[in-house]
């Protein structure tokens, strides 16, 4: 029995595809907050949650090919619970923090602004994917499920890895 109908599906995949790129645009168009409180540890945060990700994204992978259907949708679950986790500390720290600039030279800055640019593209095209796939799966439409999962998983990994990456290449370069 689905879990969702499609008229609902329809709603969760449409409302949340356009409010949460225009909540990342508002944010880096209108001046922070000042506050008083450490935010600091956000970036390293995002990083483990975005780690986390990633390893339960494979770990889901082996589950579904291993014919363990259920332990694959918990660990799916756990994904999308840990993705809205990170978007929701990612709009926290960039409300209260300015953006950090890269330092880094030559080819590096070249690297890092690649991995950057691909990262936050591939962000905002994976998250109708991932809805897309996860209501396709809680209203029953395996088939369709599948197919598009065999896009979304390696997107949805590029974005969880990078994430980390952009982390690694820029924290030297936090005040």
């Amino acid at each position: 029995m689905p879990v969702l109908t499609d008229k609902q599906g329809k709603g969760i995949i449409v409302g949340a595809s356009i409010a949460i790129p225009l909540v990342v645009i508002v944010l880096y168009l209108i001046p922070g907050v000042e506050t008083d409180r450490d935010f600091t540890v956000l970036p390293l945060f995002n990083a483990i949650v975005n780690g986390a990700t990633s390893l339960i994204l494979v770990a889901a992978l082996w589950a579904v090919k291993s014919g363990r259907v259920e332990l694959h949708k918990k660990l799916m679950g756990t994904a999308l619970v840990l993705s809205v986790l990170f978007l929701l500390s990612y709009v926290t720290y960039h409300y209260v923090s300015e953006s950090t600039p890269y330092g880094g030279e030559g080819t590096m800055r070249a690297v890092y602004y690649f991995i950057l640019i691909t990262h936050v593209l591939l962000a905002v095209a994976i998250v109708p994917l991932v809805l897309i796939t996860a209501v396709r799966a809680l209203t029953d439409k395996i088939e369709k499920h599948k197919k598009i999962a065999r896009i979304t998983w390696p997107l949805w990994f590029y974005v969880t890895v990078t994430g980390v990456i952009v982390y690694i290449m820029i924290s030297p370069y936090y005040a």
